[in-house]
């Protein structure tokens, strides 16, 4: 735990110049989870709103994103797992996250959420709660019940729990931060080189992207 701890403040401090880090090892930096890999690139997330660390990482991994392949998708997907709070909690703030995508305004809200809780020191006592500090981020207040009940909302979330529930039973995500390639390659970061994490990060999943 100290070790990712030091990780991420190093993240957080690294300099923006991103160094090509390597050789990367099956076995050490990453891990192969699966025999075939997504039809199109793509860099997927799984993390918490209550979770510190994912907290830490947010704007790292969202700087990282910024500056993925063309045509590579960045996925972020919550999970309802966490010990903090209450599973429907837990499960309306994934409604949020993707209701925020779908508005163009993940960016805000993610941030405003991480805020109330890691900053603020306040807990989310109920949805209502919950969606203040959304409508506050930048959603529209007189949409957002409809909205959040949406097709294009709840099928999101039913897929992010399908995957939580597979990866947790395969043993292959226990906890978070977990950061997947291609659907193929599991990252582990605590594995990279803590004086330049951030280009380390990127440079193995270029890395895992091409191969």
């Amino acid at each position: 735990m100290k070790r990712i701890f030091s990780l991420l403040l190093a993240l957080m401090l690294a300099p923006a110049a991103w160094a090509v880090g390597g050789p990367y090892q099956e076995g050490v930096q990453y891990e192969v989870i699966g025999q075939q890999g997504t039809a199109k690139p793509e860099l997927k997330e799984f993390f918490s709103f209550y979770c510190p660390h994912c907290n830490a990482f947010e704007p790292v991994l969202h700087e990282i994103a910024q500056k993925l392949p063309a045509g590579t998708a960045f996925k972020k997907y919550h999970v309802d797992f966490m010990g903090q709070a209450p599973q429907p909690i837990q499960q309306n703030l994934s409604e949020v996250m993707v209701l925020a995508k779908l508005k163009g305004k993940d960016e805000s809200v993610n941030k405003a959420l991480f805020k109330h809780i890691h900053t603020d020191k306040k807990r989310f006592g109920s949805t209502e709660e919950i969606k203040a500090v959304a409508v506050a981020a930048g959603l529209d207040a007189a949409t957002f019940d409809k909205d959040i009940k949406s097709f294009a909302v709840q099928s999101q979330v039913r897929l992010m729990q399908k995957e939580q529930k597979t990866l947790s039973e395969a043993k292959i995500m226990n906890s978070v931060p977990t950061l997947i390639v291609n659907g193929r390659y599991k990252l582990h970061v605590d594995k990279l080189d803590a004086a330049d994490i951030k280009g380390d990060l990127a440079a193995l999943i270029q890395f895992l992207l091409t191969k």
